[in-house]
C-alpha cells in the first residue's frame, strides 16, 4: 500500500511540473526582474541603469504615499459598499424556492460581463457626465438647479469599482447561504432569539467563509484598478495602477514605476494573508 502511495504521489509530481514550469518562468522570473529592476537608478529615457539605490521606494513611501493610501482606501471602501449591497442581494437570491428564479436572477447579476468592460465604464462616463443621464433627470425633477460635479471625481471611481466588483461579493456570498442549514435560525428563535439576534449570532458566522472570499476577489482587484480611475477619475481619481503605468511609457521611470508594482503586490499579498488566516480561524483549523 504504501508502494503505492508512493507511486502516486510521484505520478502527481510528474503532472504538476508543467504548471510549475508555467509559474516559473511566466511569474516568478517576471517578479524577481520587477524586483530586481525597482533598486536600479533611473537612465536616459527612463530605462534601468546601474548603480543600485532605494531611493525609488523613498520616493514611493514619500510624495507617492496620498496615492498608495488613495487606491487602499477606495478599494477599501468598495469592498465595504460592496458587501452592504452584495450580501442582502445574495441573501435574497439563495433563499427564494423557485430555482428558476434563482437562475435567473443569477444570470442578470453576471449579465454585465457579456459586454466588454471598457464599453461599460465609457457608459459610466456619460450618466455621471454634466449633461449626462443623472444630472438631466434631477434637473428635469428641480432637485438641483445646476449639474452635479460627478464626473472626474474619488465618487466616480467608487461608483466605477462598485459596479464592476459587485458581483464578485455576490457569487461567494450566495454559494455560502445557499449550504446554510435554515433550521439553525429555528433553533435559535425557540431559544429567545428575535432576528437580528438570529442574524448575527447565527447566520452570519456560518456564512462568513462567503464573506471573506468575496471582500478579497472584490478588494484585491480593485487597489490595482486601472481602467476604471484612468475614465472616471482623472487626475483626483489617480490610483496607484495609473501611476505604475505612467512609469511605463514615454519618458517615465521604470525603476519607479517596479518599486510602486513591488509595493502594490507586497499590498496584495497581506491581504491574501490576511484572508488565508481569517478562513482558518473561521474554520477553527
Amino acid at each position: 500500500m504504501s508502494e503505492r502511495i508512493r507511486s502516486m504521489r510521484r505520478n502527481g509530481t510528474f503532472l504538476a511540473l508543467p504548471t510549475t514550469l508555467w509559474l516559473l518562468v511566466f511569474f516568478v522570473l517576471p517578479l524577481v526582474i520587477v524586483l530586481v529592476v525597482s533598486f536600479m537608478s533611473r537612465g536616459r529615457g527612463g530605462v534601468a541603469i546601474m548603480p543600485l539605490t532605494i531611493g525609488h521606494y523613498q520616493r514611493t513611501f514619500g510624495i507617492f504615499s496620498i496615492i498608495l493610501w488613495r487606491s487602499i482606501g477606495l478599494a477599501a471602501m468598495t469592498t465595504v459598499v460592496c458587501l452592504l449591497a452584495g450580501y442582502p442581494l445574495a441573501f435574497f437570491i439563495s433563499t427564494r424556492r423557485s430555482r428558476l428564479f434563482q437562475q435567473i436572477t443569477l444570470f442578470l447579476v453576471i449579465l454585465p460581463f457579456w459586454t466588454n468592460f471598457l464599453i461599460r465604464t465609457y457608459a459610466w462616463r456619460i450618466l455621471l457626465g454634466d449633461e449626462g443621464a443623472i444630472n438631466g433627470v434631477l434637473i428635469s425633477l428641480g432637485l438641483i438647479s445646476e449639474p452635479l460635479k460627478m464626473l472626474n471625481t474619488q465618487f466616480a471611481v467608487l461608483v466605477g469599482l462598485v459596479y464592476g466588483f459587485l458581483p464578485f461579493m455576490v457569487l461567494p456570498i450566495y454559494a455560502s447561504v445557499e449550504r446554510f442549514n435554515f433550521r439553525y435560525v429555528d433553533a435559535a428563535h425557540d431559544l429567545g432569539a428575535n432576528d437580528v439576534r438570529a442574524f448575527v449570532r447565527v447566520v452570519l458566522p456560518l456564512t462568513l467563509p462567503g464573506v471573506l472570499a468575496g471582500c478579497a476577489l472584490v478588494f484585491i482587484p480593485s487597489v490595482g484598478a486601472f481602467v476604471t480611475p484612468d475614465l472616471l477619475g482623472g487626475t483626483k481619481g489617480l490610483m496607484i495602477g495609473n501611476l505604475i503605468n505612467n512609469q511605463f511609457g514615454g519618458s517615465g521611470n521604470m525603476p519607479l514605476g517596479s518599486a510602486l508594482s513591488i509595493v502594490m503586490m507586497a499590498v496584495v499579498m497581506l491581504s491574501l494573508v490576511i484572508y488565508l488566516l481569517a478562513n482558518r480561524r473561521e474554520r477553527g483549523t
